[in-house]
């Protein structure tokens, strides 16, 4: 019986991992994620469901192993309970995430177990209800929580809470966060803020070192290292001492990760990136819509791996990345 071709790049990383943004729009507006003015695709400029998952079941034919659903909010747009069925149907694909904001668990939790998705990530970057109306400008704190405790009761695992942590906003929460890993089967994730899009909310001076992140930590007990797997991610996972959960830190500024990335972003317009903080992305929309084949799709996704770059370049661009993180998929 053959196996599935692997998909290497030019610097020897294996490319397994495939992002998928199913959707620009969502039902919060953070204030580091939301561009500004604020915008939103036409329906008919997004992928169509069909569109999404045929491309999906072409990269699990090229090797692709795990894919993450990202937004915006994923679980925002509309009838993404057939779009979940259509994604359990793909014979290959082991292991489907999602990253979420919660608010929405209630509603689709039977639907994403139905569909074989297991692991969450939720982003949340408070605990005071009225910080989380002024960094998100709705007050949904209490479903974002309900939602945590929901799916720790539902059997998710693992439940990763992410929180991007910048100076001067939030970052008197640190060790709050982290507490949250003593109490509960959490993983408690540190995100360093990311210069990305060409919104006035960036800046330097918001941006916490992962080191000081974990500096910060300590307080509350040892912190030892976690030996990771290739299909883990890019975080640094440690364990607190006497925590049920974990802390991990997500560090692409202080600390790049490029040398063991293993991703391909899918936008939720249809354009293929290789690298989060790099602008080149490839159409793919115009390929499926003017009678593209399978075979076309192989070829961009292969041509597309390949122009994967080393690293990014962020710690020497005065701008940062200019892609919207909503269209992106975060």
């Amino acid at each position: 019986m053959s196996t599935a071709p692997t998909l290497i790049d030019h610097f020897d990383r294996t490319i397994s991992y495939l992002r998928v943004s199913l959707t620009d729009q969502c039902n919060l507006r953070c204030v580091y994620c939301t561009p500004s003015p604020l915008s939103k695709l036409e329906h008919k400029e997004l992928l169509t469901y069909e569109e999404l998952l045929r491309v999906i079941r072409v990269a699990v034919g090229l090797g692709v192993k795990k894919v993450r659903l990202t937004g915006g909010e994923p679980l925002a747009r509309r009838r993404v309970d057939y779009f979940l069925d259509g994604l359990a149907d793909i014979q290959g694909l082991d292991d489907i995430r999602l990253t979420t904001n919660g608010v929405f668990l209630e509603k689709y939790h039977t639907h994403l177990l139905r569909a074989g998705v297991r692991k969450l990530n939720i982003s949340l970057d408070t605990l005071k209800p009225e910080r989380f109306k002024q960094i998100t400008g709705f007050d949904e704190f209490a479903k974002v929580w309900a939602g945590i405790q929901l799916a720790l009761e539902k059997g998710f695992s693992p439940v990763k809470v992410n929180m991007v942590a910048m100076r001067g906003v939030n970052d008197d929460e640190i060790v709050e966060f982290a507490k949250l890993a003593l109490r509960y089967p959490l993983q408690m994730r540190y995100i360093e803020f990311m210069p990305i899009g060409n919104d006035a909310s960036w800046g330097r001076d918001k941006l916490i070192p992962a080191s000081e992140i974990r500096d910060r930590i300590a307080v509350l007990g040892r912190l030892t290292p976690v030996s990771q797997k290739h299909m883990d991610g890019p975080a640094r996972v440690y364990e607190l001492e006497g925590a049920v959960g974990s802390i991990g830190f997500i560090s692409p500024m202080s600390h790049k990760f490029c040398e063991k990335c293993n991703r391909l972003r899918l936008t939720s317009e249809g354009a293929l990136r290789s690298c989060l903080l790099s602008d080149d992305e490839t159409d793919l929309r115009t390929v499926l819509r003017s009678g593209g084949t399978d075979d076309d799709i192989r070829n961009i996704i292969i041509k597309t791996i390949q122009s994967k770059p080393k690293g990014h370049v962020m710690d020497e661009s005065p701008t940062g990345c200019l892609g919207k993180m909503s269209r992106i998929g975060g």
